[in-house]
């Protein structure tokens, strides 16, 4: 009877473990791999923002979601980022909006010139229902999803000689570094320069041997990428409240389970909080930097651009691909 009763407790003891394993098993399975590629250098305050998603996704899931983070184009050029995530060759990017417009005309008007007043405009707009339905349609119309929209800064324009730049005029026969997107190089030409495509690994060479007279990024983006090393001046032309977009492969989002999305949604707001914060604070103390560093900064004529821009853009055919019910609800919002 002894050995009955070990036999039966030994078999309980068994079953147990069986079970216990089985429930044990799904979390040491394999976890899923989110390949993350970036263009952005390690400085910048968009890439510090994935490894904030990263960071929080891996502790929300338990590990059962790795994110494989990849920075400085160590995977792909900024020119191939789109089509690896679309292909699932990436899971993720951080993707600006001139680069969906070839998939999506109706997004160059995200583009424009003075399309957003502030970073308060740009914040609720494209976090809130209106990036929403945007975001929606983008995963509908082009197979990768726009998770949110990250605060990069506002674009100025940075030359190599010291020439302020206080109306479009100024910018007449100016070789202005552009990547190389139609949305792009309408930007270029909309704020009265020559725009010429350079992909952003390839801009401080082409500073420095003057393949280019200038380019135009957020102040945060001329500092970490270390531009103000081989140009001499700024001029603060306030011409794009710059985003750029967590975004993923939209096969791979659908794969997902709601919790697995939670905890991706967790991360990109994660990541915006950091981004904004770092982004906002440093705005406000690089004037003085780049100052201290030698270069000169100039403030534009913003009247003067803002109405040239924005006229370039309303006579091109850029408009008339927009979704003009779209672009009236985001003029709603409060600048």
């Amino acid at each position: 009877m002894k050995n009955y009763f070990v036999a039966v407790l030994a078999l309980s003891f068994v079953s147990f473990s069986v079970f216990a394993g089985g429930s044990g098993e799904s979390s040491s399975e394999k976890p899923i791999e989110i390949i993350y590629t970036m263009t952005a250098v390690p400085g910048d305050a968009h890439t510090q923002a994935m490894y904030v998603f990263k960071e929080t996704v891996e502790e929300l899931s338990g590990g059962t979601i790795k994110i494989l983070a990849y920075d400085s184009a160590s995977l792909f050029r900024q020119e191939q980022e789109l089509s690896a995530v679309r292909s699932g060759q990436a899971d993720m990017t951080a993707i600006a909006a001139p680069w969906l417009t070839d998939g999506s005309p109706w997004v160059s008007m995200f583009t424009a010139g003075y399309m957003f007043g502030s970073y308060g405009h740009m914040s609720e707009v494209l976090n809130g229902e209106v990036g929403q339905e945007a975001f929606d349609r983008i995963a509908r119309e082009q197979g990768i999803r726009p998770l949110g929209a990250q605060y990069l800064g506002t674009r100025q324009i940075n030359l190599v000689e010291d020439r302020p730049v206080k109306t479009p005029a100024d910018l007449r026969g100016v070789n202005l570094r552009m990547p190389n997107s139609d949305a792009w190089l309408f930007l270029g030409r909309a704020l009265g320069a020559n725009p010429t495509p350079i992909s952003f690994s390839e801009l401080y060479m082409a500073l420095q041997t003057r393949t280019v007279d200038g380019q135009d990024n957020p102040l945060p983006t001329t500092r970490n990428a270390m531009f103000y090393e081989v140009t001499r001046s700024i001029s603060l032309t306030n011409h794009v409240v710059d985003s750029v977009w967590p975004a993923i492969n939209e096969a791979k989002w659908q794969s997902l389970n709601d919790q697995q999305r939670e905890w991706i949604l967790e991360g990109v707001r994660a990541g915006i909080a950091h981004c904004d914060a770092t982004n906002i604070k440093a705005e406000a103390e690089l004037i003085e930097y780049f100052r201290s560093a030698g270069m000169k900064v100039y403030e534009a004529d913003i009247d003067a651009f803002r109405s040239h821009v924005l006229e370039q853009y309303l006579e091109s055919p850029f408009s008339r691909s927009w979704d003009m019910d779209l672009f009236e609800r985001v003029q709603a919002v409060d600048r």
